[in-house]
């Protein structure tokens, strides 16, 4: 069963003994541009059945996103969150779909872009600009927020890839901006074993290679736990929404 909660973050602070602390901080409901951008009717209806487990406003929320805002999402997928990013971030705001390269031996005609740039075509979504995640190639400009749902566990299958995403990310954001990672949670301990099968990783090894990247905590929610979830089956085999996820928050230094 899922622990609810109000719009919470909890976050580690340094203290002036130089000891991690930890902070909670709560919000009220989201606010009115990001419900409305939920409520959009021109979403299509099998992402709109996922809300209630994805809970797309109040995570989007937590990582700060508003009107005018500069938002770079790795590897979007069909575009769940880049719809509710492009309404909110509005005219004066941009959304960088930064959508990957087929991986090496792929089958022929296999595009993991082709459903963005579909979406990047729509009438309503012209702040969306499609960009290969190159690691070695710097977006047009520096952006407020880099985003990743469900897909960290499947950048660590690509080998010698995730460290420069990583520096990739660090490197794409302002001083000051956020990097926000959500994914399948698995076994503590248990490190990037079960990327490849059970498409989960252990947030410890999240933790630790986001910060090796020369990043800084910035907080965590617990929004997305399922107390449930035993972590021992895949989150292909969980219940669509139901497995437990871990949604963690790095701050680029501001010096």
């Amino acid at each position: 069963m899922r622990v609810r909660h109000r719009i919470g973050l909890s976050i580690l602070c340094l203290g002036i003994t130089g000891s991690l602390a930890p902070l909670v901080l709560a919000a009220d409901a989201p606010p009115a541009v990001i419900a409305a951008a939920v409520a959009d009717a021109a979403r299509p209806e099998a992402d709109r059945v996922r809300d209630a487990d994805r809970l797309p406003a109040e995570v989007t929320a937590l990582a700060g996103i508003k009107p005018g805002s500069k938002v770079a999402e790795m590897w979007p997928g069909g575009g769940y969150f880049t719809r509710i990013f492009s309404k909110v971030v509005g005219a004066n705001g941009v959304v960088y779909a930064w959508a990957p390269a087929p991986p090496p031996n792929a089958p022929p005609g296999r595009d993991p872009a082709a459903g963005i740039r579909a979406l990047a075509a729509e009438a309503g979504y012209s702040n969306v600009k499609v960009v290969s995640l190159d690691p070695a190639v710097a977006l047009p400009e520096a952006v407020d927020v880099v985003w990743t749902s469900l897909n960290y566990h499947d950048m660590h299958n690509r080998e010698g890839y995730i460290d420069a995403v990583n520096k990739a990310a660090l490197g794409a954001l302002k001083p000051g901006g956020l990097y926000v990672i959500i994914d399948h949670a698995a076994q503590k301990g248990s490190g990037a074993r079960d990327t490849p099968k059970l498409h989960r990783i252990d947030e410890d090894l999240v933790k630790k290679e986001v910060l090796a990247a020369g990043f800084e905590a910035a907080g965590e929610s617990a929004l997305l736990r399922h107390a449930d979830d035993g972590h021992d089956k895949s989150s292909h085999e969980v219940a669509r929404g139901k497995s437990d996820q871990f949604m963690l928050m790095f701050r680029k230094p501001r010096k």
